[in-house]
């Protein structure tokens, strides 16, 4: 499976190096271009790239609003690769959760280390992206990326939209709980969530809160083993923890 990516940059020059790099690689393919931190805003949320290079070297704080932006829209930002012509942004850049930070010019040995070590720690997991609702004659199609979470509704099963709608389907929650890719967590007898969409996690009253803020689901103890699981991946790839 690939990882797309979107190269934000206003130098052709530093750009045009960087792509001939990434070429050389069969599992990132190119998702969009952009010269400004507006236009790559834009690009970014049209595109959901996996990862997103870009240049720190002019206007870097305009970037670090874009990722501030981005956090406001997308449920998980992109994996995020900063490079400038100098150490200026780096503190930021660490503070803002990216994932690398390079120094200019493009170095190969660089990329190639950022890349292996992409690879690594955010694994491509041959799953599929979407999920087939069969009823009858009529066939739908839903975007895995787009469920929020999952509601049984005695022998049928509810999806609950990114966008707000409600997809219905005949069958069980546990006809479903093996088919969904990673990151689909069942909290519940009547639950299975989207892990990427979590925003809190309260042990005392025993809910996962979404990150739109408005959904709250219950956990119970005997899923309570898989929400920790969850609570572990998500502190991991958190930029830090606050006592």
């Amino acid at each position: 499976m690939d990882y797309t990516y979107t190269v934000i940059d206003s130098s052709a020059t530093s750009k045009l190096q960087l792509q001939l790099y990434l070429q050389e690689y069969e599992d990132l393919v190119c998702a969009g271009e952009a010269t400004s931190a507006t236009e790559g805003l834009n690009v970014v949320l049209k595109f959901s790239p996996d990862v997103v290079f870009v240049n720190l070297a002019q206007d870097g704080l305009e970037y670090f609003q874009m990722v501030t932006e981005l956090n406001q829209y997308m449920p998980t930002l992109p994996i995020i690769i900063g490079y400038a012509t100098t150490k200026k942004y780096a503190y930021n850049a660490i503070k803002s959760g990216f994932f690398d930070y390079w120094i200019l010019p493009h170095n190969e040995f660089d990329v190639r280390k950022t890349i292996m070590r992409l690879r690594k720690v955010h694994p491509k997991h041959h799953m599929p992206s979407t999920i087939c609702l069969k009823s009858y004659n009529d066939y739908r199609y839903l975007d895995t990326k787009d469920i929020l979470y999952l509601k049984s509704d005695n022998n049928a099963t509810d999806f609950f939209m990114r966008d707000g709608s409600v997809v219905s389907a005949f069958k069980t929650l546990k006809s479903f709980e093996d088919k969904l890719p990673q990151g689909f967590i069942r909290i519940h007898q009547s639950y299975i969530l989207n892990g990427n969409y979590v925003s809190r996690i309260n042990y005392g009253k025993s809910i996962c809160t979404l990150k739109n803020g408005q959904e709250e689901l219950p956990f119970s103890k005997t899923y309570k083993e898989q929400v920790d699981g969850l609570k572990d991946f998500l502190s991991k790839t958190a930029v830090g923890e606050l006592n």
